[in-house]
């Protein structure tokens, strides 16, 4: 071997490998083994997005979890001669744990134990890039992990760096560390009530404007219509949460100013105390005149996350707005063939294609909304056009209630509202 080609080698054996996890999920009563597999599919998209490879997938079908360990006795040994067997770095429960599942866990089964709502913390605290979100997600993260703290999770200050490493402290140190995280969450407490009268100071120097927001479910394309419509070059990949930080832009479409802002992705089961902390963040939705509803219809489960982001709205406070519903990724799905198409296709081939009425769907959410939505194709610029149009006419809506006597070649100085 050449002096060159070993050092390669020892490079490549210094390389930080990536880390491995498994996956669990209850199937409770109702449900079933396909759904249970799509939600797991959305987990390990999401152990993907933290920066580890999922390598099996454990499901148990119980009424309610087990108290002590989440899972039964049987599956835990399961789950424990894989784990040990393959070495794998940790585990991710579908579901929430309670503190005293996630000590018994990992007293048993001996690797890091992550929860549903841990794993996106995780991920947000990733992404995070203002001062604004950061201490937003580093509180919540704090304040779910305080009464979870277990031996792999002490020295908490030093993990940034990975998805996880492995502690190895005694009780002493736990207690140690729960007291610095109680500091920690004071001062982030503080910190924060400092940056949201900041944003307050902002939001109020945009009165006068109609403001618009983008919401929906996480990946499914609000930053790539954000950028289409603005010209900008927000972030905008097939990750989960691509988008945490809320982004704002002026916009003027038929000599109509307005403000719109691209927010954090909803997803099922969002932690609670990430939505409490992301208070002045979803302020920009709250405050909305208008919320822009962007949907996945090419994912099987789209009309789920439609249901799952009406119900976070409404959590919120802001489920009663005025919403335009946009149907992205049209081109990702095939649209209902016509009658002369259907006549010369064989019964194979239409029950092989699931196709997607799209002219019934419009019926049926217009009917929801009052507006008609909208299907386009935001990667490509499929009927942009048509989505442009649709917006200004009920932006234009909204900035009449503000000026009543608009005329036509009225316009308005933006100098006065800023850019975020």
């Amino acid at each position: 071997m050449s002096k060159y080609s070993r050092k390669l080698q020892k490079l490549y054996d210094t390389a930080p490998k990536q880390e491995t996890a498994v996956l669990v999920a209850l199937i409770h009563q109702g449900q079933t083994e396909q759904q249970v597999q799509e939600y797991l599919d959305e987990l390990a998209f999401l152990t993907e997005t933290l920066g580890a490879k999922t390598v099996y997938k454990f499901t148990q079908r119980l009424e309610k979890p087990d108290v002590r360990t989440f899972v039964g006795s049987g599956k835990l040994e399961e789950i424990q001669a894989y784990v040990t067997h393959f070495e794998v770095d940790m585990i991710i429960f579908d579901d929430d744990l309670s503190p005293s599942q996630m000590r018994n866990l990992e007293n048993e089964l001996k690797v890091k134990v992550y929860d549903r709502s841990l794993l996106i913390l995780d991920i947000f605290l990733n992404r995070a890039q203002t001062a604004q979100a950061k201490t937003q997600v580093e509180l919540a993260r704090f304040q779910y992990l305080l009464p979870r703290l277990t031996r792999m999770w002490t020295h908490l200050e030093r993990q940034r760096g990975g998805t996880g490493t492995r502690g190895g402290a005694g009780e002493k140190e736990i207690e140690t560390d729960k007291r610095d995280i109680r500091n920690k969450i004071t001062l982030l407490k503080t910190k924060l009530k400092e940056i949201e009268k900041q944003g307050e100071t902002q939001r109020k120097g945009r009165k006068g404007i109609v403001r618009v927001a983008l919401v929906g479910y996480t990946n499914v394309g609000k930053s790539t219509l954000m950028n289409l419509i603005t010209k900008t070059n927000i972030l905008a990949e097939n990750k989960l949460f691509a988008t945490v930080d809320s982004t704002v832009r002026k916009v003027v479409l038929e000599n109509i100013p307005f403000l719109l802002s691209d927010t954090v992705g909803f997803i099922r089961k969002l932690p609670t105390h990430l939505i409490e902390s992301f208070k002045s963040t979803l302020d920009e939705i709250r405050e909305a005149d208008l919320l822009v509803h962007v949907v996945d219809i090419s994912h099987p489960g789209f009309e789920d996350h439609i249901a799952v982001v009406k119900s976070t709205l409404n959590e919120i406070g802001a489920g009663d707005k005025p919403m335009l519903l946009v149907f992205n990724k049209i081109d990702l799905v095939p649209a209902m063939p016509s009658e002369e198409e259907m006549h010369n296709m064989s019964e194979v081939e239409l029950e092989e294609q699931q196709y997607l009425d799209f002219g019934k769907l419009s019926k049926a959410y217009e009917k929801k909304t009052g507006i008609p939505p909208v299907f386009m194709a935001a990667e490509n610029g499929t009927n942009v056009e048509e989505f442009r149009t649709v917006l200004t006419k009920e932006v234009k809506k909204q900035h009449l209630k503000i000026y009543p006597h608009y005329l036509e070649r009225e316009t308005i100085d933006l100098s006065q509202f800023g850019e975020e």
